[in-house]
């Protein structure tokens, strides 16, 4: 029997950075709807949580899963269901992008707390800035070309 456990820090924001989740009560609503697809098809979404523009995932990938499939699986169908369901009065979407990086066991329990307090920690810092940091932590840079 396979046994894997790679755990993976997984962040995506609205189409243009929209702060389509505008409200308290809308995201609650949405990342308890998020939480029951991903427990349905068979995602270990161990914790979730975003604001207004954004979603940060904890999650524990499964032998044959990847994390595009993933993050399909989950943007794709929380974008239908806002959709369906007229949350909002535009049409909602997510960028293509996201952004993933790998946790180790030792970290879990910080890289939770840090997605449990974004309705806090978005009071002091805005997304655009988070990113910034992200960025700059990681090493990461905008690739020109592919941008639409």
């Amino acid at each position: 029997m396979s046994w894997v456990r790679i755990w993976v820090h997984l962040v995506f924001s609205t189409k243009n950075r929209e702060p389509y989740l505008f409200s308290a009560e809308l995201r609650k609503q949405f990342f308890r709807h998020v939480k029951q697809n991903a427990e349905e098809k068979k995602i270990w979404l161990d914790n979730l949580s975003g604001y207004a523009e954004h979603a940060h995932c904890l999650i524990s990938l499964g032998k044959d899963q990847s994390i595009s499939k993933v993050s399909q699986l989950i943007k794709g169908e929380s974008s239908f269901w806002i959709n369906k369901n007229t949350l909002i009065k535009d049409k909602f979407s997510w960028q293509d992008d996201y952004w993933a990086v790998s946790v180790s066991e030792s970290h879990l329990d910080k890289v939770r707390q840090y997605i449990q307090s974004q309705e806090e920690h978005h009071r002091n810092i805005s997304f655009a800035d988070e990113v910034s940091e992200f960025m700059e932590k990681y090493g990461w840079a905008y690739i020109k070309g592919d941008e639409t």
